[in-house]
């Protein structure tokens, strides 16, 4: 079965910010993805609320019909969050407050004490987790010992190598997935992955379930139109 397609909506409510208002309308793109074949819709709803907000994730539970995805860091605020609106999927990332973009995984060795406590937390909302994470064996190990549901793989180096180098780029991947799905582990991924590089990733990871993509994808509709791109997406996965 081919990997799921979630659509990170963030930079559409970017765009709105940036003139204040409603237009784009968040509520309506979400829908809007849905129809045209997203399995799901992601935020990451940062404290500083740059993009999308508070609102926004409250008002979105109401009307995603998919999976809902809610990222971010597992302060008070965001697991507030969580707890109100018992998202299909909270996938935990280190980011620090003022960070531009999630571009480091978890280390669940120094940190694996405090991601037991949290992710207990989550599941007994009912809720499934996710951690961001590298292909450091080692780490994913020390996450399914957390509790976690799924990993999602940190994909921006994959991205960046691919560019010049694909069987180099894709290798820690193979190999970490492996280590994943031996510790019962499911498999998510995202960070710059794209038309140019999705399909080379999905089928080189078998286990793979599910990707988060938003920035790409985006910027790819501005040229070929929503519908059109998510749908270009989703046969990325399914070739």
């Amino acid at each position: 079965m081919a990997a799921k397609l979630s659509v990170n909506i963030n930079k559409i409510a970017t765009l709105r910010n940036a003139r204040g208002g409603n237009v784009p309308n968040i509520l309506q793109i979400a829908k809007d993805c849905e129809l045209f074949g997203a399995d799901g819709i992601t935020v990451h709803p940062r404290p500083d609320e740059r993009h999308i907000t508070s609102k926004d994730t409250y008002e979105l539970s109401k009307i995603v019909t998919t999976e809902f995805n809610i990222e971010g860091y597992p302060d008070e605020r965001f697991l507030k969050m969580i707890e109100e609106i018992r998202p299909a999927q909270a996938t935990l990332v280190p980011d620090l407050p003022n960070v531009l973009t999630s571009s480091a995984g978890w280390n669940c060795i120094e940190q694996k004490d405090f991601l037991i406590d949290i992710i207990q937390q989550i599941k007994l909302l009912g809720v499934r987790t996710s951690i961001f994470i590298e292909t450091d064996s080692k780490l994913i190990e020390a996450a399914a010992l957390t509790g976690v549901d799924r990993i999602e793989f940190y994909t921006g180096p994959f991205a960046h190598e691919f560019e010049t180098n694909q069987e180099k780029a894709i290798q820690p991947y193979v190999i970490a997935s492996t280590v994943a799905t031996k510790n019962g582990l499911g498999i998510n991924a995202g960070h710059d992955l794209s038309l140019k590089n999705l399909n080379f990733f999905a089928k080189n990871i078998p286990d793979l379930l599910e990707v988060s993509i938003g920035h790409a994808l985006i910027s790819d509709a501005l040229y070929l139109g929503l519908e059109n791109t998510i749908r270009m997406y989703k046969r990325e996965l399914e070739k």
